[in-house]
């Protein structure tokens, strides 16, 4: 038997890689985070599989469903939100599947960072600007930040930024990111994206926090800020340019 951590993607059911959906369509037993998790991804398990929801289990529960699978030789699908390796909390549970002695198998999914640039129709990076992204959280009772991770430390760098669980923080977040960021730098704050209950709004951060009451944006909320979100036209990348050479494709020379 084996365990899959399938990356469930951002919430919409076809977000799922094609490879999560097909294990998912033949294991005995799936186990998911059903406050994070969307259940519209449990339309691609198998009728008579055993769905557990791992919302109210601690860890030591959810051990012994895995254990009660390697007795009785089931797969088990282990449905993560997002992708597993961000802030996916599989460490924990790869710990006590090698103490169990069961193998494992970790399945990529899209995250939501990536689901909300794409509902924002925007790179996260662009020529010029922004060239790094960082990916980061405000802290919780659950995962303390490590002291070196404060938000002032990490936008020093002015690059783009992704602040997961943001939104019940709003107005400290927001105070932190103007140490570095200009007033005008371009936000958007993000709820649930792909779920039916999605939702965007787009401004400056200078201003987010008087056109946004912060009791509006629940936990699960992804704040993004940085220049490439600017609308405006600007430097374009070289590597379609007509002018240039590489390994396949020589570029056009200047007719006169």
């Amino acid at each position: 038997m084996k365990v899959y951590f399938i990356g469930a993607g951002p919430g919409a059911a076809d977000l799922i890689t094609v490879r999560g959906a097909k294990i998912l369509g033949r294991v005995s037993m799936v186990l998911y985070a059903g406050s994070l998790v969307s259940k519209e991804i449990l339309v691609h398990c198998r009728a008579n599989a055993r769905i557990i929801n791992t919302a109210k289990l601690s860890l030591e529960d959810q051990e012994t469903h895995y254990a009660h699978a390697r007795d009785h030789n089931l797969d088990v699908a282990r449905l993560h939100s997002g992708d597993p390796s961000i802030y996916g909390a599989t460490a924990e549970q790869m710990r006590r599947l090698d103490r169990l002695g069961i193998e494992y198998e970790v399945v990529p999914g899209v995250s939501s960072f990536v689901a909300a640039a794409a509902l924002l129709n925007t790179e996260l990076t662009k020529p010029e600007i922004a060239q790094t992204i960082i990916l980061t959280r405000t802290a919780g009772r659950a995962s303390p930040m490590p002291e070196n991770e404060s938000l002032q430390a990490l936008c020093a760098h002015a690059t783009t930024m992704c602040v997961f669980l943001s939104g019940g923080q709003l107005s400290q977040v927001v105070a932190e990111l103007l140490v570095h960021y200009k007033p005008d730098t371009p936000v958007a704050l993000v709820h649930k994206a792909t779920w039916p209950q999605e939702r965007i709004w787009f401004g400056s951060l200078g201003n987010v926090a008087d056109a946004t009451m912060q009791q509006d944006w629940e936990l699960s909320t992804l704040l993004i800020v940085g220049e490439a979100l600017k609308r405006e036209p600007g430097t374009e990348s070289r590597l379609y340019a007509a002018d240039f050479s590489h390994r396949y494709r020589k570029a056009k020379k200047a007719t006169a």
